[in-house]
């Protein structure tokens, strides 16, 4: 029977179009959830996006248009770029979408029978960038700027509801201790902790006077906080007789700017949440991931600044490597732990040339050119081993646990280093066996169990590559094997004698010279 799986990411604000970070999360989550799925495991991958902030409908009215039919326009695009990319979401939310608005209505409507929300006044700190509330004393150890822009924090007074989020310190608190990895990584985790033991304040949950936005349950004059409105996505999506059992969700993929909201204010509306009569099935998410920024050059990236990374000059980068090439280099070399990491051109054509090109391609290349020459391009037998042989499969059955392992922790990095491990071993192989020599000395039967060990080697670092080059892996399968790799092939071995194998051309043509500067 197979695990049931529930990965998210953020839904992404859509008053701009898609960007590296927008496209960087999004894949990151594909490359788990296709490996999942490669192990058998039931997924279901969420994404979507964020459409009720104020900033749309302003841009929609400066661009003389519906707030909805801004929505539309930036939608689509988010959906078309996450399809360029190859990303496998089983569904796309939109909190315009009847399903979602309804769902957070009767959240609310939960809530404000409890008095967990209740009406208030805020005349206190906010931050028109982030959308997000800042109570005076986290203002003043800000300086009163905005620890992600920089920009001047404003100050609001209006008249809203309130979420009882003091009420939930203790439990918050409690849920760090018990579960120490729900808040991952470690260092983000000592972060949250940290500052709820500074204090928690209760917050607004509404504005007043928007005309864009879910209205709060019985007063239509009150429209719900962007932000909460968001974080219900994640539930309000499998909120269905049919979906219910995938909750709770294993992993809420997100940046570090985000953090503050799904691991404190989040679980705390869950708590509360499931406290009401009817919601005792609304458990804790399992885990919040958090990885940090591309940055360029050192320097964050911005658009005044000239370094930043657009859906242009991501094409441009697709042109120079393909898809699985910028798929593999931002997945497995970008910001996945708590340090920020540099894009380039010129690290890009590094790692496509040193990774893809000399080590993987080169592995299949030479796997399948030496069968057809001293094989008649057939798969042959393997004969006797010998201690090179028994070398090369016990890190093959080692291969299979490193991956699982480095994934388990959501380390892509450490998850494709063990595959490229293994990739140079049996590159290794390839020259200390020298098949070409034995062929001349007339040791066939040497030869044979010398291709089958490299064709099936190169096989199975295809399969495990897959998640991350999904199109290119799925070739490299066809010409080894003759079809696309499934669960059954993931260890070494699955290989039939007799298979015919193709040659090709390249999988990763080695590029020249590698490009100067960033």
């Amino acid at each position: 029977m197979s695990n049931r799986c529930y990965i998210s990411t953020p839904i992404y604000y859509i008053n701009d179009r898609p960007h590296i970070g927008h496209v960087y999360t999004t894949l990151v989550a594909d490359v788990i959830a296709r490996h999942r799925r490669q192990h058998g495991d039931a997924v279901f991958f969420l994404t979507g996006t964020d459409e009720h902030a104020p900033k749309v409908a302003e841009s929609a009215r400066a661009n003389g248009v519906a707030a909805l039919a801004w929505a539309d326009r930036h939608d689509a695009a988010f959906q078309a770029t996450f399809a360029a990319f190859g990303i496998s979401n089983d569904d796309f939310i939109r909190t315009s979408q009847p399903r979602h608005v309804l769902r957070v209505r009767e959240y609310l409507t939960a809530l404000l029978v409890s008095g967990d929300v209740y009406q208030g006044r805020y005349d206190e700190w906010y931050d028109p960038g982030q959308e997000e509330y800042v109570p005076e004393a986290r203002a003043a150890r800000l300086e009163y700027r905005s620890p992600i822009s920089g920009k001047p924090l404003v100050r609001r007074q209006e008249e809203n509801y309130f979420f009882r989020l003091s009420a939930y310190a203790d439990d918050l608190l409690r849920l760090f201790e018990e579960r120490p990895d729900f808040v991952q990584p470690a260092a983000r985790r000592n972060e949250v902790i940290g500052r709820i033991r500074e204090g928690l304040h209760d917050f607004p949950i509404s504005r007043a006077g928007l005309d864009w936005g879910i209205s709060v349950p019985g007063d239509e004059q009150q429209t719900v906080y962007v932000w909460i409105d968001a974080l219900f996505n994640y539930l309000s999506t499998v909120d269905t007789p049919e979906r219910r059992h995938l909750w709770p969700a294993d992993v809420h993929l997100i940046a570090k700017d985000i953090l503050w909201f799904h691991a404190v204010i989040w679980p705390a509306f869950l708590i509360a949440l499931r406290r009401r009569p009817g919601y005792e099935w609304v458990e804790l998410p399992r885990r919040v991931y958090t990885h940090s920024f591309w940055v360029s050059d050192g320097r964050k990236m911005g658009k005044s600044l000239g370094n930043f990374v657009d859906l242009e000059r991501l094409e441009r980068c697709r042109q120079l490597v393909g898809l699985d090439g910028l798929r593999y280099f931002l997945a497995k070399d970008g910001p996945i732990d708590i340090s920020d990491r540099d894009f380039s051109e010129a690290r890009i054509e590094g790692v496509y040339n040193a990774e893809l090109a000399n080590l993987f391609g080169n592995l299949v290349q030479r796997a399948a050119s030496l069968v057809a020459r001293y094989a008649d391009g057939v798969v042959p037998p393997p004969g006797p081993l010998d201690a090179d042989d028994e070398h090369l499969r016990a890190e093959a059955d080692r291969l299979p646990e490193r991956v699982a392992s480095a994934f388990d922790r959501l380390a892509l990095d450490r998850a494709a280093d063990a595959i490229l491990d293994f990739v140079t071993t049996a590159n290794r192989y390839a020259d200390t066996t020298a098949p070409w020599q034995r062929a001349k000395e007339g040791d066939h039967e040497r030869v044979r169990t010398v291709l089958y060990h490299l064709v099936e080697s190169a096989r199975l670092a295809a399969w495990h590559l897959w998640p991350f080059i999904p199109e290119t892996a799925s070739e490299a399968h066809r010409r080894l094997l003759g079809c696309a790799p499934t669960l059954a092939l993931g260890t070494f071995g699955a290989l039939p004698p007799g298979t015919r194998v193709t040659v090709g051309t390249p999988l990763f043509p080695r590029l020249r010279p590698v490009t100067a500067g960033g």
